[in-house]
């Protein structure tokens, strides 16, 4: 995520909004940025009540092992009618590779 914050500029000269979303509450975003990633500029959102309607509705809220009921770690680009341009889904412990989003933002120009 500070990487996404770190990079925001870039995503904004490509007229990108970057924003999070997981099936955390607001409180609990929060507490994760004052305790562990420091405070972010760009939007966190909760998927939170009804527990995860929107990533359900992008077929990213896990089901099984190792923590069934929180969202994978997904990146998807939405284009200007709201078509997903892009979409990538990637281990728990991985982060997206900002530098294959920029690439795919700077084709869609």
């Amino acid at each position: 995520m500070p990487a996404f914050d770190s990079d925001r500029e870039k995503f904004a000269a490509l007229d990108a909004q970057v924003l999070d979303i997981s099936v955390d509450s607001i409180p609990s975003h929060i507490a994760w940025q004052k305790k562990d990633i420091g405070m972010m500029h760009l939007p966190l959102c909760a998927d939170f009540y009804p527990h995860g309607q929107v990533t359900q509705a992008f077929g990213i809220l896990r089901d099984g092992p190792p923590v069934p009921g929180i969202s994978e770690r997904a990146a998807f680009i939405v284009d200007k009618s709201g078509k997903i341009a892009f979409a990538k889904v990637y281990p728990l412990d991985q982060t997206p590779d900002n530098a294959e989003l920029l690439r795919v933002l700077q084709q869609m120009k």
